[in-house]
Formats: structure tokens, sequence, C-alpha cells
């Protein structure tokens, strides 16, 4: 699957016009229906304007292949992290609810209880050996300030559930730390939580957990793993349309001798007629291309290049 063409359907193409006319001159080409310029996402050339414009240090950072890959799965995981948040916040709420009418649940539990366990009696069912029963029958003995602790302990993990899923939805660094970090501390208890006994909910859950942890520090090189920040940036940049744009150029100018070998270009177009078309659509005068090279590809000369040669000819100057 192409996740550059998929990521370009879903929001469209990312064209840019770089200030820099080498740059410009690589990313936008002349039709015959008017200029088009490369996406800097699935590299297809798009014909009309693009969607932005300025200096080269000033495009906008776009996601490709397998970063944008890397965001869906992400996204899952936020998603998650935002049920679980959702289904513990109704957890704690019903907690501290529980907690200022607990007599009158505990009646009205009560009263219907004869009713309920009738009723699952002529089903079939003995609802006295259920779990839920007992565990419903114990929270009627816990104190209010016990109840208390336990509804700021599920709204804190509210908290820690809803910070990891804004982070991993926008794929921040630090969201995927803290994911990482507040997911790792839980592991622990879950693995203990599992030697008692083995069930499916706390397999799922542990098994989940774990997978983010791993993802999250292979693949994002959390911690220094596979280089660490600088080898996750370098590739990035490695799988860049316009950063392969500049590199070329670059190593163009330096084999020119034009200027020392690098990546960054701070030469803008100047303004003037024609600006908006790309600059491989426009004409140099004298025979010479945009890297100032005559046709037979020599440099120009030194200084004093501005001024017009004498006319070739019987009686002129040697």
């Amino acid at each position: 699957m192409d996740w550059s063409l998929l990521g370009c359907g879903r929001s469209g193409h990312a064209t840019y016009a770089p200030a820099e006319a080498e740059l410009r001159a690589r990313l936008g080409v002349s039709t015959a229906g008017g200029p088009a310029w490369q996406c800097l996402r699935c590299g297809t050339f798009v014909p009309g304007e693009p969607t932005g414009s300025g200096p080269a240090a000033a495009a906008p950072d776009v996601r490709r292949d397998k970063d944008l890959r890397g965001a869906l799965i992400l996204r899952i995981f936020a998603i998650e992290r935002f049920l679980r948040a959702l289904v513990f916040g109704v957890l704690a709420y019903g907690v501290w609810q529980y907690k200022y009418s607990r007599l009158t649940i505990e009646q009205a539990f009560e009263r219907k209880l004869p009713i309920v366990r009738t009723l699952f009696r002529q089903l079939g069912f003995n609802i006295n050996h259920s779990k839920l029963v007992g565990l419903i029958q114990r929270a009627f003995t816990l104190s209010p300030r016990v109840l208390s602790y336990l509804a700021i302990g599920l709204a804190a993990y509210v908290v820690i559930e809803l910070i990891e899923g804004v982070g991993l939805w926008l794929g921040k660094r630090w969201g995927e730390y803290f994911a990482m970090v507040a997911t790792s501390i839980f592991l622990p208890y879950e693995i203990y939580d599992m030697t008692t006994k083995i069930t499916v909910t706390r397999v799922a859950f542990f098994l989940v957990n774990l997978a983010l942890v791993v993802y999250l520090v292979i693949t994002r090189r959390l911690f220094g793993v596979r280089g660490g920040k600088s080898a996750y940036e370098a590739r990035l940049k490695g799988e860049s349309i316009l950063q392969a744009a500049v590199a070329a150029v670059a190593a163009e100018r330096a084999a020119a001798g034009l200027v020392p070998d690098g990546p960054v270009l701070d030469e803008p177009v100047l303004d003037g007629p024609g600006q908006d078309e790309p600059a491989a659509s426009r004409s140099v005068p004298d025979g010479r291309d945009q890297h100032g090279l005559t046709a037979h590809g020599s440099a120009l000369d030194g200084p004093g290049q501005d001024e017009p040669a004498e006319p070739a000819g019987p009686g002129a100057s040697r």
C-alpha cells in the first residue's frame, strides 16, 4: 500500500514553491496547461498554483510513507486510551456519587435482590455465588474516606489516559515519551495481577500496553534506541522530497565550483516578472542556464564579466 498516495487522497496534495530559484526549477515544471508543482508527500506533479510558498526553510513538514503509517498506528492507540478514559471516568463519577447516596443505593439493592435472585433461580442461575453481587455487597462496607480516595485515584488515571491519548493523536514527541513512561509504570502491576488469576481482559490489557511500549521505543527511537532522536530525524529528512532537492542542488553547485557543498540554500529569487512561474520555464539570456553556466558548461569569467565584450572582427584589438 502506498501510504503517501493514501494520505494525499484523504487530505489533498501538499505542493510548495520555494523562494530559491534552483529549488523552484526542480519542484516546478511548465506544462501545456500551465505550471505544475511536485507534491511533497506523494511526489506527483500537480497542475495549478502551489498550496504554499516561501523560503525552503519555512516549508511545512510533510509526513510520508512509513511516517504516515506510524501516525495511523499511534492514533489507534490514542483511541484506545480515550475509551479507557471514558470508562474509568464513568466509574469515578459513580463512586463519587455513591459516597453521598450509599444508604439509599444499599436499601434499594437489598430490596430488589430477592426479586432478582428469584428471577435468576427460575432461569437456572444461582446469583448467591455471583462475583458481581459479592463486589457490590463489599462496596457497601467501605468507608466514605476510602471511597473518596478510590474516586480520586480513578480520576487521576483518567487524566493520565487523556494526556496519553492527546499526545499520541497529535504525534508529538513529548506525547510518545509520556505514553511510554506512563504505560511502563503499570506493566509490573499487570504482571502481578495475572499471577493471581489469568483472565481474557487482563491478558488483553497487558498485551496492548506492552505492544505500545515496544512500538514506541523501537519505531520512535526513544531514550537513544537505534540512534535516538537524531537518527529518527535523519530518517525523516532522508525521505523528504524537499530535502532531496536541496541536497541535489547543493551537489550541483559544489560540482560547478559555485559555492561550498552544503544543504542550505539562502539565495531567494529576486522580485520581477514571472515570479509565480516555475524557474524551469523562465528563459535565461545569452544562452546561460540558471547556474550561471554557458551552453558549453563553462563558468562565466570573474570580475568585470558584466562589461560588454568588444565585438570580434577586422580591426578589433587583440
